[in-house]
């Protein structure tokens, strides 16, 4: 997406680098909400962690799986095949992760930038796995169908 010029009686810019990250369109708005906060607070990283975790939590809602906790939900994602196993591991580290500032854990309260970009990296390609491929590969399907009738 391109910025649009930003003018005003000093200055004028034309483009902004690095370009802002957007959350994907094909992504449930709840989702995409949640992610988008997190890539707007990586300055922030246990406002990030926060927000990367809130949005797997949402993509597993979104999935179907909303009782119990979110823990419960991501074992109920990999026994469903939604998770393969790696990605279940993954998403109970970025679920810890958030856990700490959101609980201000006594001894170790907050997630290092290091950490907040690895659980916002996780939180995105989740969603892309979950979310926006599934959406190319469907529309990738009927355009294939009206190529085939012609």
């Amino acid at each position: 997406m391109k910025a649009k010029p930003i003018s005003n009686e000093k200055f004028s810019v034309l483009e902004l680098f690095p370009h802002a990250k957007s959350a994907h369109d094909d992504l449930p708005l709840r989702v995409r909400t949640y992610l988008q906060q997190a890539y707007d607070t990586l300055h922030s990283p246990d406002a990030a962690a926060v927000m990367a975790g809130s949005a797997v939590d949402a993509m597993l809602k979104e999935r179907g799986l909303e009782d119990g906790s979110l823990y419960k939900r991501i074992d109920q994602a990999l026994k469903a095949n939604i998770l393969t196993q790696g990605m279940a591991d993954w998403a109970h580290e970025v679920r810890l992760g958030s856990n700490r500032p959101r609980h201000s854990d006594a001894e170790n309260p907050h997630v290092s930038p290091a950490e907040a970009q690895q659980a916002v990296d996780f939180a995105e390609a989740l969603g892309n796995f979950m979310f926006v491929l599934t959406a190319r590969i469907e529309r990738g399907i009927v355009e294939a169908k009206g190529a085939d009738a012609d």
